[in-house]
């Protein structure tokens, strides 16, 4: 099976996003075309119960988007995938079980290259009307102008950095706090695994349900020099770990004494999202002042822009990823519209300004 760029011409702007739908099951994809069909600006332009099918519609019809179950008959979907981001890609939206099976098929298929994922709505389409359907098509629509990169099936994975950095003082005082969406399951990797192991203390959220941030913080702490843990009520931040918030549950910090910790809750959405960045960069603000470096990374919506404005105006330092490297702009560009953004960088450039800002603030106390 193989799916070469010359099948596909140059794509002309279309009026409505098109989007092909994958699932071996009939009454699965009949679910999802109808929740997509909610929305004006999509068009389902056909469905397909496999990937050879799923194959010939995408060279004949040329899709904007495809959602793609993981497990089907004749191909699975990572082989798929893998296949379809090697040859032309195609923003993907994985439709994703929460099984822990799922939780790890799910990340792979992220790294990969799907652009994000939902998980499954239940038969039952009087559950799904409203809230999960909202989100379906919002990343659906989301996944349309994500900016998606062929797949390098020869490149070497991350290493470790296996050293410390010298030149960063530790001060249990610093801690660097990360906002992260759509296109951020790997680019918060990318910024993690960069890190020496005496980095500063790290405190990140990332839009994912439950299961899943358990399933991706383990990924991390094996990919890292760093240790990555899915935070606990409680737990202190410390220089050379960080925190990824549990999903489902808000994370904010607060201070101790001499030490800072994190507070996990379930109190209302915010932005529509738990956990929310709003939430965490509004108690930075409020608890470390100073002492803490706010990061965006790519993603959809606003989240956090109003808590970066706040960090920024209590003096923390704060770093936007630019549009260039973004797989979806919309976070990091809302908290640059609001004003509070210091620095605008390539996401290969972000660790190293990061803990820049901790050394300085560190010198200047």
């Amino acid at each position: 099976m193989q799916i070469t760029e010359s099948l596909y011409g140059d794509q002309q702007p279309m009026a409505k996003i098109r989007v092909l739908v994958v699932d071996d099951s009939a009454l699965m994809r009949e679910m999802i075309s109808d929740i997509l069909r909610q929305d004006a600006e999509i068009e389902v332009i056909g469905a397909a119960r496999d990937p050879y099918a799923a194959r010939d519609k995408i060279l004949s019809d040329e899709p904007d988007v495809v959602t793609l179950d993981v497990e089907m008959p004749r191909m699975d979907g990572l082989t798929f995938l893998e296949k379809l981001m090697s040859g032309h890609p195609l923003p993907v939206v994985m439709l994703s079980s929460l099984t822990e099976k799922g939780c790890e098929t799910t990340l792979r298929a992220l790294e990969l290259g799907a652009v994000d994922f939902v998980t499954k709505p239940k038969l039952d389409l009087s559950q799904t009307i409203g809230e999960q359907a909202d989100e379906i098509i919002a990343k659906v629509k989301a996944a349309a102008t994500a900016r998606v990169k062929r797949l390098d099936l020869h490149a070497k994975p991350a290493r470790k950095n296996s050293r410390p950095c010298e030149a960063l003082i530790t001060s249990t005082h610093k801690v660097i706090a990360i906002g992260a969406s759509t296109g951020g399951t790997e680019a918060l990797a990318s910024v993690l695994s960069a890190l020496p192991s005496n980095s500063p203390g790290i405190v990140a959220v990332i839009h994912m349900p439950p299961n899943f941030t358990k399933a991706y913080a383990e990924r991390l702490d094996n990919l890292c020099d760093i240790n990555v843990k899915e935070a606990a009520h409680g737990d202190r931040i410390l220089p050379g770990h960080a925190l990824i918030a549990p999903g489902n549950y808000h994370m904010s910090v607060f201070r101790s004494g001499a030490n800072y910790s994190v507070k996990i809750n379930q109190d209302e959405r915010v932005n529509r999202h738990r956990p929310s960045v709003n939430v965490l960069f509004d108690s930075c603000a409020q608890y470390l002042g100073t002492n803490v470096t706010g990061v965006m990374l790519t993603g959809m919506g606003d989240d956090g822009a109003s808590g970066m404005l706040a960090m920024h105006e209590a003096g923390a330092k704060t770093i936007a990823q630019d549009e260039a490297t973004c797989v979806v702009f919309g976070m990091p560009k809302a908290a640059i519209a609001v004003g509070a953004v210091d620095t605008v960088l390539p996401l290969s450039k972000i660790p190293d300004a990061m803990l820049r800002y901790c050394r300085d603030t560190v010198a200047a106390h």
